[in-house]
Order: structure tokens, then C-alpha cells, then sequence
């Protein structure tokens, strides 16, 4: 793709006021439309140093009204972010529907300069290039429009601007020894950057490399760009909302999902509820699992291993006490406990898995999730708070985001609380006539039990279509609250440990 680009490219002062302020103008209003539509927009500024990125985005947004955007820049990553999922620090950045987020340099570091600088093997390569496609397609898929520019100048040009920016004491600070050490490899970094382009220019999100030499070029090309595409997301959204389907994939290209291994599950009226413990077995077998567990804890926060626990389940069937027996044999510097309960309105203006995305724990630590990003392909599905298409494309989705947590090195372990219709309905009705448990019983318990049917069919598709090799589902027979309690602790310890010998 930078071989084609025409880097003698330039326009005249005369012809930049002609052409570019209309553009400018259009982009301001635009911005009020984008805010109006809550349509997410991502402009990430990619490209050699020196190309002018730092000018040009600023030239931008002078032209936006700054309560509708922001800026990251990306460099370094803090020692926070180091342990936390690569991309991480990306998906928490993410605009909320109707703002704009402008990224001077991106996620796209973690490619190519990392394949230039870090030698990433071309396995990690490849899986990044993948993490990076799914990113993207998942944002635009839930409505964002993404617009990736790369700012391409000639190795002798980079030089130039260098030792001019050297020459002067107001600004030889900003060209580093690295600097010049990149334009020595110049030719590493450009096919570098050349490869990165191909591998991840789509119709959703698709790359335009913009020649920098003459900056009033650059910038009507950019201003140009972002318009169009801004107004094309626009239309796309408009069709949409008019019932159009046989539109709303116009100019992009189908998907196939990406193949992933699934455990087989029974169906939850296959699962035998009648194990049971006796009070004294229980309370031998609860101790011998929570000195365990507490001796893997301090090792997985040597090895800087972190662990993932997402429970789901009836409403009644023990998950809150079941939590609270794996979360007394953790150190409490060590874990998190995640209420999920209905999204805030600033976490339903921003895709659904950022959320979770925000809450993931540091390497060494432990995030219990008290119900998940499941609730899509659920609560969702059949209360009617998203499309068909939104919580068909979800388990795609969510075993996308396991394996980004997997491939992180965390252990996920998964647990579907299993009780029948009856014992719900005695625990419901308990709850009702003793005081001090009141409050665990709401309208919407009684709403979703008389749903039972409709949600059993929808846990059914989701353990088949979601329990994969890295993230398996187990089904815990909770009838009796105490067996479940011990088998929830053994099937934690088992996944720790294999994960420590592995």
C-alpha cells in the first residue's frame, strides 16, 4: 500500500481555502449530528515520527467542540497497564455513542514497531493481527465507525525534518536517539508497516495512507476522509433504523467466524440433582479446599497468573453464598468480587463487553464476576434489550473476548448454579416469609421464573455454543447448596492447578 502512494503530491494555498474550510465546516456540524445519531467515531493517527501527526491532529480538532472528544496518545505502557491484557488499555479508551476518540498513535504499536523493536514471533504476530481484526469488526459491528490514517513520508524526508527540528534549542528535544536509529531502518520499519496495512485493511475499517510532504495536502485529505466516512456511517445507521437489513451490510465484507473448540455439555434436564453432603462431610471437605485454594492464591500471585471466575445461574440457587466460601480462602489484597446488575447509562453508551473490559484483574489477582457478560445471549435475548442479530453475533463475540483472556495466560473458569423449578419456588417463597432475607426477593425474580422455559432453552444454546477448550462450562448441582459449595472450590482448584503445571 506505500508503494502507491504518490508522495509529490501538494496543493496550492489558494486551492487549501477553497476546498479545505468547507470541509472544515461541514466536519464541525457533522460532529453535532454524530452526537445527536450517539454514533461512536475512532480516527487513530498512525505513521512515521516526524510525519506530522502531532500538527494535524491539532489542526483537527480546533475544529471540533472539545466537550465531544478526546485525546489519547499512546506511548509507553504504565506499570498498570503491563498487567492488564495487551489490549487492554485500547478497549477501556474506547468512546462512549456520540463522542469521538482521536488516537495519536494507536493499537497498531503493539504490531508493527513491536515486530521491528520487541523481534514478536510471527505466531504473535499473526494473533495480534487477529486480536486487532476482532477489535475493530466487534466496535463497528455494534454501530462505531472507524477511521485509520497512516502518514507516510520518505526516509530522506523524516531525515530532514529531523536535523531541522535538532538545529533549533526549541526543539531538538524532541528527536531522540531512537528516532535516528529509525530512520537508519527505515527499510525494516516500512516493510513493517507496508505488511500491518495489507493485514488489516477491511471495509469496516479500512486504512488510508495519507502522503505528508506538503501539510495542506495531508490535511484535505484527511478532513476529506473523515467527513465521508462520518457521513457514510451516518446513512448506514439511518437505513438501519429504517428496517432495511438488505442494506445494513452494504460495502462491507462478510465475516467468517473464526473456528474454536467446543466442549460438549448436557442439556441442563440431563444433569442429576441429587448429590448431597452431609453437614459434618461438608465442613471436613470445605476446610481441606479453602486452605488449598489459599496456598494456590499466593502461588498464582508469584507467578503473576490471574484468574477469572463468572458465575451464573437461577436466581436463588446459592450464588452469593457459594462466592462467599471461595472468597474466604483468598487473600483480600488479592481478589475482587463484580456485582454485575443492570448497565449504567454510561456503560450502555459504549459496547456491551467494555464494561467487562474494565473490570479484568491485574496479573497475580482474582475477579469473581457475580453474573456476566452472558447476560446478552439471556437477560438480553428475552427481555428484548438488544436485536436478534446483537445476541446471535454475542456468542462469536464473548468466546472472542475469552480467548483474548486466555491467550493473556489467564485461567477462566465458569459456573451455571443448577437448581429445578420446585426448589427455586421453596427458596423464593422462604425468602418471602423471613424477614431478614426479604430483600433477596424482587418483582423481576417473580417475573423471570414465570419465564423459567424461555430462559432454560436460552442456557441450553448458550453452554453448547460458548464452552470451549479454554473456557468450559460447569453445570454445578446446587440443589444442595453445601455440595455445591465443595464442588465449585474443587473444579477452582483443578483449573489453578493445571494451570500452575502446565
Amino acid at each position: 500500500m506505500l508503494s502507491q502512494t504518490d508522495l509529490h503530491a501538494e496543493m496550492s494555498k489558494q486551492d487549501y481555502k477553497l476546498l479545505c474550510h468547507p470541509l472544515k465546516e461541514r466536519l464541525s456540524a457533522l460532529q453535532h449530528t454524530v452526537k445527536e445519531q450517539k454514533l461512536p467515531v475512532v480516527a487513530l493517527f498512525e505513521g512515521w515520527s516526524a510525519a506530522g501527526k502531532g500538527s494535524l491532529l491539532s489542526d483537527v480538532i480546533l475544529t471540533l467542540d472539545p466537550r465531544g472528544f478526546h485525546v489519547y496518545s499512546t506511548v509507553s505502557a504504565t506499570p498498570e497497564e503491563v498487567r492488564k491484557p495487551l489490549f487492554w488499555r485500547y478497549w477501556t479508551k474506547m468512546p462512549a455513542r456520540g463522542q469521538i476518540a482521536l488516537f495519536d498513535r494507536s493499537w497498531y504499536q503493539e504490531l508493527y514497531i513491536a515486530q521491528v523493536e520487541q523481534g514478536i514471533s510471527d505466531r504473535e504476530r499473526e494473533r495480534r493481527t487477529e486480536s486487532i481484526r476482532t477489535m475493530e469488526r466487534q466496535l463497528t459491528d455494534e454501530g462505531a465507525v472507524i477511521v485509520k490514517f497512516f502518514l507516510h513520508i520518505s526516509q530522506k524526508e523524516q531525515r530532514q525534518r529531523f536535523e531541522a527540528l535538532a538545529d533549533s534549542k526549541n526543539t531538538s528535544r524532541r528527536v531522540t536517539d531512537r528516532d535516528w536509529k529509525r530512520n537508519k531502518q527505515y527499510d525494516l520499519y516500512y516493510q513493517a508497516a507496508d505488511g500491518m496495512l495489507r493485514d488489516t485493511d477491511s471495509h469496516r475499517a479500512p486504512w488510508h495512507v495519507i502522503p505528508s510532504h506538503d501539510k495542506r495536502y495531508a490535511l484535505y485529505q484527511i478532513y476529506s476522509i473523515l467527513v465521508s466516512s462520518i457521513e457514510e456511517a451516518l446513512r448506514k445507521k439511518e437505513q438501519r433504523q429504517k428496517a432495511l437489513p438488505q442494506l445494513e451490510r452494504l460495502s462491507q465484507e462478510p465475516i467468517a467466524p473464526r473456528p474454536f473448540p467446543l466442549v460438549p455439555t448436557p442439556k441442563l434436564r440431563e444433569v442429576s440433582l441429587e448429590p448431597r453432603l452431609s453437614k459434618e462431610d461438608y465442613q471436613d471437605a470445605l476446610e481441606k479446599a479453602q486452605k488449598k485454594l489459599y496456598k494456590l492464591h499466593n502461588r498464582l500471585y508469584r507467578e503473576k497468573i490471574p484468574v477469572i471466575v463468572a458465575y451464573e445461574g437461577w436466581d436463588a440457587a446459592g450464588k452469593g453464598g457459594n462466592i462467599k466460601r471461595v472468597a474466604a480462602a483468598l487473600d483480600p489484597r488479592g481478589y475482587e468480587v463484580v456485582p454485575i446488575a443492570a448497565p449504567t447509562q454510561t456503560e450502555l453508551a459504549h459496547h456491551y463487553l467494555w464494561r467487562f473490559w474494565n473490570n479484568l484483574p491485574k496479573t497475580g489477582h482474582i475477579a469473581i464476576f457475580d453474573r456476566t457478560w452472558y447476560g446478552r445471549v439471556m437477560v438480553e435475548r428475552i427481555e428484548g434489550f438488544c436485536s436478534q442479530e446483537s445476541w446471535q453475533r454475542a456468542f462469536q463475540e464473548i468466546i472472542e473476548f475469552e480467548r483474548e483472556l486466555y491467550d493473556w495466560g489467564a485461567v477462566i473458569v465458569k459456573f451455571w448454579l443448577h437448581i429445578d423449578k420446585d426448589e427455586q419456588l421453596r427458596r423464593f417463597n422462604d425468602r418471602m416469609n423471613t424477614p431478614e432475607k426479604r430483600w433477596k426477593i424482587t418483582d423481576e425474580d417473580w417475573r423471570n421464573r414465570e419465564k423459567w422455559d424461555q430462559y432454560e432453552q436460552a442456557v441450553d444454546e448458550m453452554l453448547a455454543r460458548t464452552s470451549t477448550s479454554f473456557a468450559p462450562w460447569h453445570i454445578i448441582q446446587s440443589q444442595d447448596k453445601k455440595f455445591a459449595r465443595i464442588q465449585t472450590l474443587n473444579l477452582l482448584i483443578k483449573a489453578i492447578e493445571e494451570k500452575l503445571d502446565a
